[in-house]
């Protein structure tokens, strides 16, 4: 039986990704800054080493912001401890991450009342208000 020996890695070997990255928040945040121009960051789409997402997690920290939404499927939203940067979390229905991204952003778009709804809000507002089926009484 012929055997080759097998190298294999575990555990402490990291991408040397997450410096780079943090550098990067900062350069678009500073961006944001000076010229207005929003970045996004995938984070899945970059590769990294375990536990190297959570360290990136645990440097941006939380700030005072938080959202969770429910439009096709749960979403987190929070602002960091660095104003203007975000970390947006989409997941499916079993409550696994399906997607993380870095926004780096006055506010996400994905907070932002899209055109159609507001529209739609109008029409329906203005409906109840002309029927006053909102239940206000005159006094």
């Amino acid at each position: 039986m012929n055997t080759s020996p097998f190298n294999i890695h575990t555990g402490s070997e990291l991408t040397w990704n997450v410096q780079p990255l943090l550098f990067e928040v900062r350069h678009a945040l500073e961006e944001l800054l000076d010229s207005g121009e929003t970045s996004i960051i995938d984070l899945r789409s970059i590769p990294l080493a375990p536990g190297e997402e959570e360290t990136i997690l645990k440097t941006l920290g939380q700030g005072e912001v938080h959202a969770r939404l429910s439009a096709l499927g749960p979403s987190e939203i929070y602002e960091t401890r660095y104003a203007g940067v975000w970390l947006i979390t989409h997941y499916n229905e079993e409550q696994a991450i399906v997607s993380r991204f870095i926004e780096i952003t006055k506010i996400p778009d994905i907070l932002k009342s899209q055109q159609e709804d507001m529209s739609s809000a109008l029409a329906e507002l203005t409906q109840a208000l002309e029927s006053q089926e909102l239940g206000i009484q005159d006094t």
